[in-house]
């Protein structure tokens, strides 16, 4: 009996150590998110997943963009997304789209809030990604430039202005080449630059998430 207890003791001494789970999070978007126009491997969720993993993180990055979408949309939406793909983490990237259709910055913030609200429940934590702001009107542009570090700072998110800064950032309007034909939507080149600058921000998301594990 005693030898027996002993073995018994010794197996679940050296027994392997069950691994936790990889990282989920949802990357909750608009086509920017989604891929729009790029072969699979190309788009944004994929690109990011692979650089997450070439640094070594266990997480997987769910695409939960919708092209066309809208704040208003996603405000919808959004409660769908979370019970079905059960993030720890969430990116919400929306707003271009309104945007486009002269929906004013007061109507995204609202809808942004109840997303972000929604999003994070329980503590979850979250990224906000904001937009490419518009380049004519200077009182507009501050209006919707304030959405993101106001939501940021009322949901405890983390905050990346403008995703496609990085494609700003070149001489004059060599932007332009990091387009699809559309002039709106990434290039695969443009989109690894967007992962180069996104990448540490999800970075900083997985280790607000692991501490929380």
């Amino acid at each position: 009996m005693i030898l027996r207890a002993l073995v018994l003791f010794l197996a679940l001494a050296v027994a392997p150590v069950a691994a936790a789970a990889p990282l989920r999070i949802l990357a909750f978007g608009d086509s920017l998110t989604e891929g729009y126009g790029l072969p699979a491997r190309d788009g944004l969720v994929p690109q990011l997943q692979a650089w997450l993993k070439a640094r070594g993180h266990d997480a997987v990055v769910l695409n939960g963009g919708l092209s066309g979408d809208t704040t208003a949309g996603g405000r919808v939406r959004i409660g769908y997304s979370l019970v079905r793909h059960k993030p720890d983490a969430v990116i919400v990237e929306l707003g271009g789209n309104d945007l486009l259709l002269g929906f004013t910055p007061d109507m995204a913030e609202d809808n942004l809030d109840s997303i972000l609200e929604q999003a994070g429940k329980g503590g979850r934590p979250l990224l906000l990604v904001g937009i490419a702001l518009p380049d004519a009107d200077a009182p507009q542009r501050e209006e919707w430039a304030g959405i993101w570090p106001r939501l940021g700072t009322r949901h405890g998110a983390l905050v990346l202005d403008n995703l496609y800064q990085p494609l700003y950032d070149g001489p004059g309007e060599a932007y332009m080449s990091l387009l699809q034909s559309d002039g709106l939507h990434a290039s695969a080149q443009g989109v690894r630059l967007i992962v180069e600058t996104l990448g540490p921000k999800v970075e900083e998301l997985i280790a607000e998430t692991e501490a929380r594990r």
